[in-house]
């Protein structure tokens, strides 16, 4: 049994709030539009590992170690397309510090948070709830901010000290990033700045998500994210302790049990366009349940906007599998279209027979 239907202009940490909420509103059922994407395996199955990136070896002056660590970074990249990256040198108390002032955001006020509503996509802060909702076909249990950090950087103004934070923050995450994008360059065996200088990464962009998942009272109907592809080169993340992650390997959904202040890194369309489909962008989605609340911080990083993404010319041996386009294009069309599977990457796809 459901509850009626509830207009999107209310959040989902107000809704979930209510008192007596025993079921979710109609609307925000997903499991009989994503049937398939409600089997998981168990949440506890260890029998199946998650590729681990040890970021040290990536930056290490031993050869051999450097060389190893590129190998499963390549490896990683090309048979899952998710990995978790350890001793990345981000220090635990700062990884801490977003977690705990995301959380201090969304526990501010609802007129306040609505002062950060946006109206297009392209906008640079932007509060809102699900993902789309003039075009969700059911709502997604989830709230979110999504800040444009860079090339220009932005932040909401509350709470205090949330901008320093961010800022610091994301400075960091980018430092590791270029250092995986030196191996994944090299790992396709291009020049390490290739993709730096040809993706002109020094202008990059840089895209802050936080996402709010509040207890749900139905956690068996409802979606927190659905199963997608994300846009960009690659996604880095972190949770509070409470997992709810899967991403998708050889047709099963794999729940992620991270491993403690680790960075877990999805590669992005724009990857698999680089590289010319060796390394396919990975499917994932978000589960909820009824217990815990769950934060997650993504950082998405891309091209420069104006970018036209293609595959990288050395890659391309005979024939490009991609249409040539610019980042700022596919970004905008994905924001503003239902977000399943890998449904904009293949209008990009060169379909042949």
């Amino acid at each position: 049994m459901t509850t009626p239907i509830i207009q999107p202009s209310i959040s989902v940490k107000t809704l979930s709030e209510s008192p007596n909420l025993n079921s979710i509103p109609s609307n925000y059922v997903n499991s009989d539009i994503y049937p398939f994407d409600f089997i998981a395996s168990e949440p506890h199955d260890y029998s199946i590992s998650i590729p681990t990136v040890d970021f040290s070896l990536l930056t290490s002056i031993d050869p051999h170690q450097r060389s190893q660590a590129i190998n499963n970074l390549n490896k990683a990249c090309q048979d899952w397309g998710f990995f978790m990256v350890v001793n990345h040198g981000i220090q635990e108390s700062l990884m801490k510090k977003v977690i705990d002032g995301t959380q201090g955001f969304f526990n501010l006020k609802e007129e306040e948070k609505k002062e950060f509503e946006g109206k297009h996509v392209l906008d640079p802060i932007r509060y809102g709830t699900s993902f789309n909702t003039s075009k969700d076909k059911a709502f997604f249990w989830r709230d979110y901010l999504k800040v444009f950090v860079h090339p220009k950087f932005h932040s909401p103004s509350k709470p205090d000290r949330y901008s320093d934070v961010m800022w610091e923050y994301c400075e960091k995450v980018r430092e590791v990033t270029k250092v995986l994008f030196g191996g994944i360059s090299q790992g396709l065996g291009l020049e390490e700045c290739y993709l730096e200088k040809t993706l002109e990464m020094k202008s990059g962009f840089q895209l802050f998500i936080a996402n709010y998942y509040p207890c749900c009272p139905q956690p068996e109907l409802a979606l927190g994210m659905p199963p997608h592809s994300d846009h960009g080169l690659l996604t880095l993340i972190i949770q509070n302790q409470v997992g709810g992650l899967q991403v998708q390997h050889q047709g099963k959904w794999i729940h992620v049990n991270a491993l403690p202040n680790s960075l877990l890194v999805n590669t992005g369309d724009h990857l698999e366009i680089f590289s010319n489909g060796k390394y396919k962008s990975n499917v994932h989605k978000v589960v909820v349940n009824n217990t815990s609340l769950r934060i997650s911080v993504a950082v998405a990083h891309g091209p420069s906007l104006e970018a036209i993404v293609s595959p990288a010319s050395p890659l391309v041996q005979s024939e490009t599998n991609y249409i040539p386009m610019k980042y700022k294009d596919y970004m905008e069309m994905q924001q503003s279209n239902q977000l399943h599977q890998k449904s904009i990457l293949e209008q990009v796809k060169i379909q042949r027979n």
